[in-house]
């Protein structure tokens, strides 16, 4: 028997995020541990008179053959083949969606790199804004691991968190939206935190379910140059090469001068090294989504916690204003519920993640 939410999250795919209309050729590019979603998301497109352009990877997290990436020279591996380029060129929307086999990570630093160059060009059309996008999860026994749950614990509030009514949810986002709009500079405080950003000329976006599932965050494009201070990000991230926690970084004219993490911190310092843009904030986000009440060691979750923050290392939104080139977008979350306050223009808007009368 088909699960209902499966068929749920496929039509929020297909109709909201991407808007699939007849004639369409939509790239699904996913794993084996995605499969009921993967033959969901075809029969929505052919209901809809769309093609759909199937990319299936085994055991992997990102639908990329990693067993080719770990294999391949490099001169290969880090770019699609040149026929799959001409697709990923040609296609009218796209819809990823992760669902990594446990313990199948990409063997060595040399193959981390080339994942995140072959995803970076797979997804490159979609954030340049040609065309219409999604990025999403689909539950696996991987992820509920992580999460400190089990499948059928995950799979619940991972539906809670991505089945929402999304119209709603935009209308609550948006005087965040507006007030921020308004604002130059961002200050985020908390312990071991004092950062500062500037938004000015800069105009921010709602993702309200269409451009990553879930949604549920308002984020912005920072000026390049302008953070200063420092950010300590209490919960976990997930590399593509490992876990990496308790992050501390210190930024000068917009730069991060200074990065230390508990775990994982060879890891945060080949990030950084990636290319010149890497130490630099493409991204400030606030989370709003109420239907996810605990860190799942997930960014794509875990960012859009209501009462959080992130900031992105590296690659900034041309859309919004976003001029920082680079081959990584690493979304680094801080928790701000207890002890956390975030100003605007020396205003307090939010406390304890809560929002103030000033929102």
């Amino acid at each position: 028997m088909e699960d209902p939410r499966v068929e749920a999250y496929a039509a929020l795919l297909v109709d909201r995020c991407v808007g699939a209309r007849p004639g369409w050729q939509v790239l699904v590019a996913t794993t084996d541990e995605a499969r009921p979603l993967a033959r969901a998301l075809s029969r929505r497109l052919g209901e809809r008179g769309a093609w759909c352009l199937q990319r299936i990877a085994l055991g992997a997290g990102f639908p990329v053959d990693v067993d080719w990436l770990e294999a391949a020279p490099a001169e290969l591996a880090g770019r699609p083949a040149p026929l799959e380029q001409a697709v990923l060129d040609g296609v009218d929307a796209s819809i990823f969606v992760l669902a990594p086999t446990e313990g199948r990570e990409p063997a060595g630093a040399a193959a981390a790199t080339a994942l995140r160059a072959q995803a970076s060009a797979y997804r490159a059309r979609g954030r340049r804004g040609e065309i219409p996008t999604v990025r999403c999860d689909f539950p696996c026994p991987a992820y509920a691991a992580r999460a400190g749950l089990s499948l059928e614990a995950f799979e619940e509030l991972f539906y809670d968190a991505c089945l929402r009514d999304w119209d709603a949810e935009a209308e609550a986002m948006r005087p965040v939206l507006e007030r921020l709009d308004r604002a130059e500079e961002v200050r985020i405080r908390a312990p071991g935190t004092d950062l500062r950003l500037s938004l000015a000329g800069r105009h921010g976006a709602i993702d309200d379910g269409r451009l990553n599932v879930p949604g549920g965050e308002v984020y912005f494009c920072p000026v390049e140059d302008s953070a200063e201070g420092e950010i300590s990000f209490g919960l976990p991230t997930v590399s593509v090469g490992g876990p990496v926690e308790g992050i501390r970084l210190s930024l000068r004219a917009g730069e991060v001068v200074d990065a230390a993490a508990e775990v994982g911190e060879d890891l945060l310092h080949a990030a950084l090294a990636t290319d010149p843009g890497a130490r630099r904030l493409g991204e400030l986000g606030v989370g709003c989504n109420a239907g996810i009440d605990r860190p799942l060691r997930n960014v794509l979750f875990d960012e859009k916690m209501a009462g959080t923050v992130h900031v992105a290392l590296g690659y900034g939104f041309p859309p919004l204003g976003g001029s920082n080139e680079s081959a990584i977008h690493w979304d680094l979350v801080a928790d701000l519920r207890r002890g956390g306050e975030l100003w605007a223009d020396g205003e307090l808007i939010q406390r304890d993640g809560r929002w103030t009368d000033a929102v």
